[in-house]
């Protein structure tokens, strides 16, 4: 099977972050074993691949209660945790963007023209809302329940509500 560039970089870096044991050292035996063992890499998969419902998404995915709109852009990487109750609609998220369940990212008023941007190499914990026209920085940890209304530097670590910055990373 040939992948794109972002599905190859989903592969790899959700490979390296769920510590997988087995050493496979070919991409195709990597997403071999994530779509066996990992049913949220099938969930990622299917989406990247923007199909519709068919035999092999039901039969490798559970029935996620979770949206990515098609018109939010993610970049390579993405790696999500339990996305069940989690909706996604950003104008753009970067690298490695890790995520777990029950996290909103959207609009303001209900106006498209207000979404998130969010930079790479970002994490968010369970239970977080990203609302607004407001831009996460690149580095950023975004601790569990936190409710980010405001726009956070790169190179930060977050909590609570209204977030705040609580530690600044050395990089």
């Amino acid at each position: 099977m040939k992948f794109n560039e972002n599905i190859i970089a989903d592969i790899n870096h959700t490979y390296k972050v769920r510590g997988c044991r087995a050493k496979h050292e070919s991409v195709q035996k990597k997403f071999e074993h994530l779509m066996i063992h990992y049913p949220t890499f099938a969930f990622v998969f299917f989406w990247r691949t923007k199909k519709k419902i068919t035999y092999f998404n039901r039969l490798f995915t559970s029935n996620y209660e979770c949206k990515i709109f098609r018109s939010t852009k993610i970049d390579g990487g993405l790696v999500c945790f339990h996305p069940f109750s989690t909706v996604i609609n950003a104008k753009a998220i970067g690298e490695n963007f890790e995520f777990r369940n029950g996290l909103t990212v959207g609009n303001k008023f209900n106006d498209n023209n207000l979404l998130p941007v969010i930079g790479n190499n970002v994490t968010v914990g369970a239970n977080v809302c990203i609302i607004g026209d407001i831009c996460i920085g690149d580095n950023v940890t975004i601790g569990a329940g936190s409710v980010v209304v405001k726009s956070v530097p790169s190179n930060s670590v977050i909590v609570g509500n209204p977030a705040r910055v609580i530690k600044t990373l050395e990089m």
